[in-house]
This record gives structure tokens, sequence and C-alpha cells, in this order.
């Protein structure tokens, strides 16, 4: 299976449907990020500490498989160069869209976040990628690729799932059980039995990989990374967010 082409279909049909993740900010949202007064989101819930930031006017943003419309658009219009970055046209023309309507300016590029070769070594001064890697079958591949467009002193911010979400059932979840079932890593198409993958093939619904924090936090170390903070969030209609938090936010600095 080409996980690569099935995502960038199923994600644009998410935006057919409205997923929250596709909506585009609002007018207001922007004209307040225009007044310096502006909340982006790693995770589901949380925003991200504005301490997290480097100076934003002119600096040099690549949001990272983060299309919809959402996070690009807003550090567009807190001053930043943006250039955003998805494996879905439909995700990139919500960007777009926003861009239009309010008078910004960003650039945005369709490809795998496993391959930036779209960009130069040293690139960008700031990595926003927010939930996604969920997506991507071999996250360290991407970690080094975000080391490379970085330049020195640079920062990823990236928002993981906690591979915990993934040792349940998934269906019995959706009914608000938690049943252990799964090992980590954890993949859509190697864990479910052949019944339950067609199922959600049939419903279209984008592929997932639930990776080892081996892979997610220290995959960035082995890039090359330094951690330099984290916290974690909740998935609001997850059964799990009772007894533990489903979501990872970290800082990470090119040295």
């Amino acid at each position: 299976m080409d996980i690569r082409k099935y995502n960038r279909e199923a994600w644009n049909r998410e935006v057919e449907s409205n997923n929250r993740w596709t909506q585009p900010a609002t007018h207001e949202v922007i004209e307040q990020a225009k007044r310096g007064e502006f909340e982006v989101l790693l995770t589901e819930n949380i925003p991200v500490p504005h301490r997290w930031f480097p100076p934003l006017k002119s600096a040099d943003v690549l949001c990272l498989a983060s299309g919809g419309g959402q996070q690009g658009p807003i550090l567009a219009a807190l001053g930043a160069n943006v250039t955003v970055f998805d494996n879905s046209p439909a995700q990139l023309k919500q960007d777009l869209l926003v861009a239009e309507r309010e008078g910004l300016t960003l650039k945005t590029v369709e490809g795998d976040a496993a391959d930036l070769s779209a960009f130069a070594d040293e690139s960008f001064d700031l990595i926003f990628n927010p939930v996604s890697t969920v997506f991507m079958q071999d996250v360290r591949v991407v970690w080094k690729e975000c080391f490379r467009v970085l330049r020195h002193g640079g920062i990823l911010m990236t928002g993981s799932m906690n591979p915990v979400h993934y040792i349940f059932d998934l269906y019995k979840m959706d009914d608000g059980i938690l049943e252990v079932a799964h090992s980590i890593p954890y993949s859509d198409v190697t864990s479910l039995s052949k019944e339950d993958l067609d199922e959600y093939l049939a419903k279209g619904l984008p592929l997932e990989f639930g990776h080892a924090l081996t892979d997610l936090l220290g995959g960035q170390c082995a890039a090359g990374f330094v951690i330099t903070d984290l916290y974690e969030d909740v998935m609001s209609d997850s059964p799990l967010a009772k007894y533990h938090p489903n979501y990872i936010a970290t800082r990470a600095v090119k040295e």
C-alpha cells in the first residue's frame, strides 16, 4: 500500500467533512495576531507557551505537516516568513484561502515530511509541527530532515501522540472501554486484524502509526537536537484522558 498516497486522499476527504483541524482561522483570530495577540496549538487544547518562540518578525518558519489554514496564517500575521508544507493539497488550499482573504503572504508546498529536499540546508529558524507524525511511518527520518533544514540555534516544536494511546483496542475505546490489545510500535496496517483494517479502510480514515518514545523523543536527540522543554495534553473525547495524557509537545533546539 502507498501510505502517503492513501493518507493524502484521506485528508482531502477530511477537509470535505469539515474536520476540526481543517477549519481555517477566522478573520478575528488573524486580526488579533496582527496586534501580537495569538494562540497556536501543537496538541488539542493547551496553547504553545509564548516563551517557546523565537522573535517571529522576519523569521523563516516551516509549518511542517501543518496545513488547514490555522497555524501558518497566524504566524504569518505575526510577521514571519511562512512556508506551509503538507501532504494534502486540500489542506494547503485552506492556508491559501486565509492568506488571500487577509492579505497575508505565505508559501505552500505539497510533499512528504520524510523528504524535505525541496529546501536547502539551514533554511529555517523555526519548524512548527502539530500532531501529524501519527500519519508517518518512519519518524526518525523526519527528525533528520528537520535537523538538516534548520539553522543553528533553530527550534523544532512538535506535538506527538503518547504511544500509550495505541496499546488499547481502538474500537472499544470509542465505547469508553480501555482494553489492552496492541504492542508498541503500533500500525493500523499491521496491528489491526484484516477484518478491522478492511472496515477502517472502507471508512476512508487516515492510517495511523503509534511510535515508541525511543523514536519520538530519542529520535530527536539522535538527529542532533537538544530537547529543552515539554508538556502533556489530553484528547478531550478519549476515555484514557481520565487516567493519562494522550499527547506530548516538545521544544528542541539545533545547537
